[in-house]
């Protein structure tokens, strides 16, 4: 993980076209709106605007994205880049993107910059990446959060630089002053996707431990269907400050990886360790290195484990209570934030963090 031994410095202003879908409370919203904090003068591309409305061509251009299915999009970056003639093209996530519009951005004196937060290259073999392996040898800086990659990149002879998933200053912080174990509703929590291992090892804890449990994310009614769990609420996805009071109401916050994704943490754990809350997390060694075992978050390797220590600390606020303070205070003096993440990767441009 990223320890910083002195705040990164503040970057050049550079005029940056952000290429990306900017949801509200997305991740991508928030970095964008980070490069603002930074001095940058960043200007948006919006990509989801070229997304076909109809279900089957949104599918099958995640699956193919060629030819006329991306052809507009492609056109109409090159025409800005081209007017905008920005410093830095930011790419998150380029999917889309073809080896030609790579070529255009260079010709107009550009540097390039691809964020991916998701795992290209892992055993999750997702279909949207086939343009990307086309393109991903013509960025000028790389930007991994996973130590996977950096392995790969490093044998290719790419330019990259480790960052992390880091959390958002202005979204993500500790509760107003005054609140307590009172204020808290929420047993067990686990806010997330049902990947993987995550409705059997949830199912467990509450029908075989009797844990109490909180569950929010997309599917989740659907996965456990007419199922009569007991002890669980189950409720849909949540973002910006329902998501951050979400956290606040838990008294322990669960976390898992994505193992197919070939994930070293998870975004939660940041995010939960940034708003000052307890966090119970699969035990990795990214997270290992992210936090201090026992002393600013608890990790668990088994459902048994989990459940043993879940129980341990529900009957002892002061402990969760101590652990979150020093997970935010890790936190903040590590650098996990956008900010700070997005300053080193701008100044990794000139050479320097």
């Amino acid at each position: 993980m990223i320890e910083l031994t002195e705040p990164a410095a503040n970057p050049d202003r550079r005029r940056v076209l952000y290429v990306s879908s900017l949801v509200s409370y997305g991740t991508t919203t928030f970095r964008f709106e980070a490069m603002r904090r930074l001095g940058q003068d960043v200007t948006p591309f919006e990509i989801g605007t070229y997304v076909p409305r109809q279900r089957h061509l949104r599918a099958l251009r995640s699956r193919f994205p060629f030819g006329p299915l991306v052809s507009r999009i492609n056109l109409d970056l090159v025409r800005m880049v081209r007017s905008a003639r920005p410093d830095v093209v930011w790419f998150d996530k380029p999917t889309p993107f073809t080896p030609e519009t790579m070529e255009a951005i260079r010709s107009a004196g550009a540097r390039i910059i691809f964020y991916v937060q998701d795992g290209p290259f892992g055993p999750r073999n997702d279909g949207c990446w086939r343009q990307f392996y086309r393109v991903y040898r013509m960025a000028d800086l790389h930007c991994l959060v996973r130590e996977a990659d950096v392995v790969r990149y490093r044998e290719w002879g790419l330019p990259f630089i480790k960052t992390m998933f880091s959390f958002d200053p202005v979204m993500h912080y500790p509760p107003p002053e005054g609140w307590a174990d009172g204020d808290r509703d929420r047993e067990v929590s686990y806010i997330g996707h049902p990947h993987e291992e995550r409705p059997a090892f949830l199912r467990t804890l509450t029908a075989q431990h009797g844990l109490s449990l909180s569950i929010n994310g997309n599917l989740w009614e659907k996965i456990f269907g007419t199922e009569q769990l007991p002890n669980c609420r189950i409720g849909g996805h949540l973002d910006g400050r329902h998501y951050r009071e979400a956290i606040w109401r838990s008294k322990v916050n669960l976390s898992f990886v994505t193992q197919a994704n070939e994930d070293d943490i998870a975004h939660k754990a940041v995010e939960t360790a940034a708003c000052g809350q307890f966090l119970l997390a699969l035990r990795t060694p990214g997270h290992e290195a992210l936090l201090e075992e026992d002393q600013e978050a608890v990790f668990f390797s088994s459902v048994e484990e989990c459940a043993e220590k879940a129980r341990f600390y529900l009957d002892r606020p002061d402990l969760r209570e101590a652990i979150g303070r020093r997970a935010r205070e890790r936190a903040v003096r590590s650098g996990y934030d956008n900010d700070t993440q997005l300053a080193r990767i701008l100044n990794r441009l000139n050479g320097k963090e």
